[in-house]
C-alpha cells in the first residue's frame, strides 16, 4: 500500500473504472466531500427496503452473503486505490445499516432511528468497535467493525421499539 492518508481525494475516474470500486464507494456516494460514510448509510436505505420484504432467513442470508463479498470488494478497492481503508469504501456501512434493521419492521420511524444510531455507533466505536478499527486489516477490518456497530445499534433499535419508544 501506498503513503496516501485514508481520507485523501481519489479521482472519480478511477472509482468508477473498477468494478471492485464502484461497489465499495456504494455506487459513487462515498466519492462525496464530506461526510461518505453517512452518504453510504443513506445507500443502505433502498437496499434494506428491497431486503425488508424477504422472510427473516432469507434476508439474514443476503446480509451475510453481502459481508461476505465486501471482504473481497473492499480488499480488491484498497488494492486498486494503494489506500488502506479509505474513507470513501461505504460498502461496510450498507451492510452495517442491514445489521442495525435485522427483523426491524420497515417505517419512517424505524429507518430514521436505525439510521442515527448506526451513524452514532459507527463513529463512537464503542468496546470492541475501536479495538477491531485498529486491529484488524484489509477487507476483513473494513467490514468487521461496521457489522459491530450495526448490532450495537440493533440492540438499541429493538430496546426503542420494545419499549413503545419507535
Amino acid at each position: 500500500m501506498s503513503t496516501h492518508h485514508k481520507r485523501s481525494r481519489i479521482p472519480a475516474a478511477k472509482v468508477l473504472r473498477s468494478p471492485a470500486c464502484f461497489l465499495a464507494f456504494g455506487f459513487g456516494a462515498g466519492l462525496a466531500p464530506v461526510a461518505p460514510g453517512t452518504f453510504g448509510t443513506l445507500v443502505a436505505i433502498p437496499t434494506y427496503l428491497a431486503a425488508s420484504t424477504l422472510p427473516l432467513p432469507a434476508y439474514l442470508g443476503l446480509t451475510v452473503a453481502l459481508f461476505a463479498a465486501g471482504i473481497w470488494i473492499c480488499a480488491e478497492c484498497e488494492r486498486v486505490l494503494e489506500v488502506q481503508d479509505h474513507s470513501g469504501i461505504v460498502w461496510d456501512e450498507i451492510v452495517g445499516f442491514l445489521v442495525t434493521m435485522i427483523a426491524v419492521p420497515a417505517s419512517l420511524q424505524s429507518i430514521l432511528a436505525g439510521f442515527l444510531l448506526f451513524r452514532l455507533f459507527d463513529v463512537w466505536k464503542p468496546w470492541p468497535v475501536r479495538y477491531f478499527d485498529r486491529s484488524v486489516h484489509g477487507g476483513l477490518g473494513i467490514m468487521l467493525d461496521d457489522l459491530l456497530a450495526g448490532v450495537y445499534a440493533s440492540l438499541a433499535l429493538t430496546g426503542l421499539i420494545r419499549l413503545g419508544l419507535i
